[in-house]
């Protein structure tokens, strides 16, 4: 599992212009289940992505995927982790 924190380092004029093409990569990840859970930060300075990947690799490849490093109004911040504990609602989460 992995944690994925954008930052943006442009202002959020050159992001929002990036903001639809952010969104369609967004739903393609959805769609293949690499992405599980993803939102904006506030105050509006970057955001977070859930993310399944078989290898850090493979994370930091969906990370160079996004139109907001390709353009480079984002920092990205790659967090493997092991979950362990959960809400009943995730529990299917969580590392056997």
């Amino acid at each position: 599992m992995f944690l994925i924190l954008l930052d943006y380092v442009k202002p959020l004029d050159a992001v929002d212009a990036h903001l639809d093409a952010h969104r369609a990569f967004l739903a393609r990840h959805y769609a293949d289940g690499s992405f599980l859970l993803s939102g904006r930060k506030e105050p509006r300075t970057g955001g977070v992505i859930l993310a399944r990947a078989p290898s850090r690799e493979a994370a930091e490849a969906l990370v160079r995927e996004d139109p907001f490093h390709a353009t480079g109004v984002a920092r990205y911040t790659v967090i493997e982790f092991h979950p362990t504990l959960s809400a009943p609602v995730l529990a299917s989460l969580v590392d056997g």
